[in-house]
C-alpha cells in the first residue's frame, strides 16, 4: 500500500509515570504467504520503545478472535440462560446481540486496519477522544482481561475434577498457571502456536456439537428418538422468571440477553495483537471479516443447539448448577448424551471443554499483559512495565497478570460456583463498557478524517452504514451496561452483594476519568485537534518495504 504522505510528529513528552508517549519499535520477522507484493527485504518498524514482534501469522491471528471468545459459557454456562428463558428467549437474545458485535466489529476493523499498533483501541481512545478517556478505558480492559483469568483458571480446575480428585484444588491451579506463564513468557510465537492448536480444538467441539444435534435430532442415536424440536413444544419457547405471565417471560428473555453479552465477544480479542502481525494492512481486514462469520455462526447455532437437545424445565440441568457439578457434567449437550444413553462422548467433550477453557484462559493473560504494556507505552503505567525480552515479549506485564491471577486460589476456601459468580458479575459491566469505548471512538474518529479531509475510501477498510453502526452498538451497550443487574431491582430479589459486583465496573469506569482529568488537566479533543498522523508513516513504510519469505 502506497504511503499516505503524512509526516508522523515527534512526540517526546513523558507521561506521569516517566513513559514516552511515542510509539514503539517492531521488529519484524516474516515468513508466511501474506499477501504483500513489494520486492524490497522485510523492514523494522522502529517506533519509540516497542520492542514487541511482528510474529504472529495470518492463521494466528484468524484463530487467536476464537480462542478469545470461546470458552466454558458457550458449551456449560449457556444452560444457566436456557433454564430462565427457554430456547426461544436464548436463540432470538444470541441472534439479537450479534448484531451489535457486527457494528463492534465493523467500528474497530475500520480504525485498526489504518493504524496497527500495540493495545490499539485503548491508545485510540486517549488520541481520539481525551487522554483521561483512554486512561478510563485501558484500565477497564486490563481489569477485564486481568480477571477473566482467574475465571477460566477456575473452570478449569472444576472440569479437570470431573475425572479425580487426587490433585487437590491448589495445587492443580498452580500448574495451570504455571504453564500459562510458560506460554507467555518463552516467546509471542509460542503463544500464537499454541493458542492457534487450542483453538482448532475450540473449532473441532463447535461443529461436533453442532452436527451431534442435528443427528441425535433426526432419530441418529441409540434410543432411535426422533426427537427434533420437541422441546420447543413441550415445555416451550419461552421460559418464566422472577415473575410470571408476560413479565416472567420478559425477564427470561433479558435474563438470556445478559449471557449472551457476557459470551460473544471478539474484534478486541484480534484487535491487541494488531502489533504483533506481520503485514497487519493485509493480514487484519480478512482476520476481522472470517473470525465474525465464524464466531456469529458459532454462538447463533450453537444457542439454538442448546434448546434442541434439552428441555429447559430439566431438573438434571438444573441440579447440575445448583449442585456445582463438576467439569462439563451441567452441560446440556452431556445431559443429552446421558438421555440418549451415548457412551464416551460425554468424556470427549469434557476434555475439548477443557482445552477450550485452558484456551480462553491464554488469551487473557496474552491480552490483559498487552493492554497493560498499551498504558505503560503512553505514560500511564510505570515506565517499567515497557520493557521487554529480547523475544519481544513485555515481561512484567506478563507477570504482573500472573500474579493477579493468583486470585483463582479463592476456590480453595470458597465454593467453585460461588467464586465464578463473582468474577462473572464483575466481568460483564467492564466487558459492555470496554464495547462502548470502543463505538464512542470510532464516531470522534471519523468526525476527526473528515475535519482533516482524510477520505475514508483511502483506508485500507472502509465499514459500513457508518456512523449509524456506531451509534447503535453504542446505545445497545449502554442499556445492557445498566440492566447487567436487573434482577435486584425486581420487588424481593434484592441482594446487596450482587448489586455489588455487577455494577462496580460501572462506578470504576467514571472514577479512574475523573480522577486522571484532575490529575492531568485533560481535555477533550475537537476533530480538528485529533493526531490521525502519529505512527502512520512508520505503518505505511512498513507496507511498502514487506515481503514475505518461505515458510521454514
Amino acid at each position: 500500500m502506497a504511503s499516505t504522505g503524512f509526516e508522523a510528529p515527534n512526540r517526546d513528552k513523558l507521561g506521569p509515570f516517566g513513559g514516552s508517549n511515542a510509539s514503539l519499535t517492531k521488529d519484524v520477522e516474516a515468513d508466511e504467504k501474506v499477501a504483500a507484493s513489494s520486492p524490497s527485504e522485510s523492514s523494522s518498524m522502529k517506533l519509540g520503545h516497542d520492542y514487541t514482534h511482528r510474529r504472529l501469522k495470518s492463521r494466528h491471528i484468524q484463530l487467536i478472535g476464537i480462542g478469545g471468545t470461546i470458552g466454558t459459557a458457550l458449551f456449560v454456562q449457556i444452560g444457566q440462560a436456557l433454564i430462565q428463558g427457554g430456547p426461544g428467549s436464548l436463540f432470538l437474545a444470541f441472534t439479537i446481540w450479534c448484531t451489535f458485535i457486527l457494528a463492534i466489529t465493523i467500528c474497530t476493523a475500520e480504525m485498526v486496519t489504518y493504524l496497527p499498533i500495540s493495545s490499539p483501541f485503548i491508545r485510540f481512545a486517549g488520541r481520539f477522544v481525551d487522554e483521561a478517556f483512554g486512561v478510563a478505558a485501558g484500565y477497564n480492559f486490563f481489569v477485564l482481561q486481568a480477571m477473566l483469568v482467574p475465571f477460566e483458571v477456575v473452570a478449569c480446575n472444576l472440569i479437570i475434577h470431573y475425572w479425580s480428585d487426587i490433585v487437590p484444588a491448589g495445587g492443580m491451579i498452580a500448574i495451570i498457571l504455571f504453564l500459562y506463564g510458560l506460554i507467555n513468557v518463552f516467546a509471542v510465537k509460542w503463544y500464537g502456536e499454541s493458542e492457534f492448536w487450542l483453538a482448532l480444538g475450540k473449532v473441532i467441539l463447535a461443529v461436533g456439537l453442532i452436527l451431534y444435534t442435528f443427528i441425535t435430532m433426526v432419530g441418529g442415536n441409540p434410543l432411535k428418538d426422533k426427537y427434533g424440536f420437541r422441546y420447543w413444544k413441550d415445555p416451550g419457547s419461552f421460559g418464566e422468571v422472577y415473575s410470571t405471565g408476560s413479565l416472567g417471560q420478559f425477564c427470561g428473555f433479558m435474563a438470556c440477553l445478559v449471557q449472551a453479552s457476557f459470551t460473544v465477544a471478539g474484534p478486541d480479542y484480534i484487535s491487541m495483537a494488531a502489533g504483533e502481525v506481520e503485514n497487519p494492512r493485509t493480514v487484519m481486514p480478512r482476520a476481522y471479516n472470517k473470525a465474525f462469520g465464524r464466531l456469529m455462526a458459532f454462538f447463533v447455532l450453537g444457542s439454538l443447539c442448546v434448546g434442541i437437545v434439552v428441555p429447559y424445565d430439566s431438573q438434571e440441568l438444573a441440579d447440575g448448577f445448583k449442585d456445582g457439578a463438576p467439569g462439563a457434567a451441567a452441560s446440556p449437550y452431556v445431559i443429552s448424551m446421558n438421555r440418549l444413553r451415548i457412551r464416551v462422548l460425554p468424556d470427549i467433550v469434557n476434555v475439548l471443554v477443557l482445552s477450550a477453557a485452558f484456551s480462553a484462559g491464554n488469551s487473557y493473560v496474552y491480552c490483559a499483559s498487552r493492554s497493560l504494556f498499551g498504558l505503560a507505552l503512553e505514560g500511564r503505567a510505570p515506565k517499567v512495565l515497557t520493557r521487554c525480552t529480547r523475544n519481544g515479549v513485555p515481561i512484567y506485564c506478563v507477570l504482573l497478570v500472573l500474579v493477579i491471577s493468583l486470585l483463582s486460589f479463592l476456590q480453595v476456601s470458597n465454593g467453585t460456583a460461588k467464586v465464578l459468580r463473582w468474577f462473572v458479575s464483575v466481568i460483564t459491566a467492564s466487558q459492555l463498557i470496554n464495547f462502548t469505548v470502543i463505538a464512542f471512538t470510532y464516531t470522534r474518529f471519523k468526525k476527526a478524517c473528515a475535519a482533516q479531509g482524510i477520505s475514508r475510501d483511502s483506508l485500507p477498510y472502509k465499514g459500513m452504514l457508518q456512523p449509524y453502526l456506531a451509534w447503535y452498538a453504542m446505545a445497545g451497550c449502554v442499556f445492557m451496561t445498566l440492566a447487567n443487574g436487573f434482577p435486584v431491582f425486581i420487588k424481593g430479589n434484592w441482594k446487596t452483594a450482587n448489586f455489588f459486583f455487577s455494577y462496580t465496573m460501572v462506578g470504576f469506569f467514571p472514577a479512574v476519568y475523573v480522577f486522571w482529568k484532575l490529575l492531568r488537566g485533560t481535555k477533550v479533543l475537537k476533530p480538528e485537534e485529533v493526531d490521525l498522523h502519529q505512527d502512520v508513516e512508520e505503518v505505511d513504510e512498513y507496507t511498502r518495504t514487506f515481503t514475505p519469505t518461505p515458510s521454514r
